[in-house]
């Protein structure tokens, strides 16, 4: 049986410590319910194409790509490389919008995604690998990658990361 003394004291003491900064807190960031809200928008979209099909294909790198075209420059110019590093890589991953954010994906499932800087309002854009990505390496690998330039080398590694993710 919970102690209604000690809840009733937590609740006043945060309700009483929002009020004095003046903020509501509700749990989510502005920009986090905004990736939401954007996620709700691909769901819909996707749930009425076949994820398989060459015009969902089509459709989902048209989106992809009018989404990098809205970014700002430096993040613009990574992803655009980021995208075409994916598409020559794992030429059978299908590019699509996950929370608003370029994606690649398998069978309709993520499998790596670019995040633009600006978004969260990071200082570095990132490179990131979901669970499906086959990226094992003994009991500690990593799983995203900070991104603030391309040269030659960053880009022989991402193209080496997307095949491992994709093996």
């Amino acid at each position: 049986m919970p102690n209604t003394s000690q809840s009733s004291s937590a609740s006043s003491t945060k309700s009483s410590t929002a009020g004095k900064s003046g903020e509501k807190y509700d749990g989510f960031t502005e920009d986090e319910r905004a990736a939401m809200k954007e996620r709700a928008k691909e769901l819909k979209a996707s749930a009425r194409r076949d994820a398989r099909s060459a015009k969902a294909r089509a459709e989902g790198d048209a989106e992809v790509r009018a989404k990098i075209a809205e970014m700002p420059d430096a993040d613009r110019v990574l992803a655009e490389r980021i995208h075409e590093i994916v598409a020559a890589s794992a030429p059978d991953l299908a590019p699509k919008l996950w929370y608003g954010m370029p994606s690649y994906a398998r069978d309709g499932k993520v499998v790596c995604f670019f995040q633009s800087a600006e978004k969260f309002k990071t200082r570095y854009a990132t490179l990131g690998f979901s669970d499906l990505a086959r990226l094992d390496e003994g009991s500690l690998w990593a799983t995203s990658f900070a991104l603030t330039e391309l040269d030659a080398a960053a880009e022989a590694r991402i193209a080496a990361l997307v095949e491992k993710a994709v093996s």
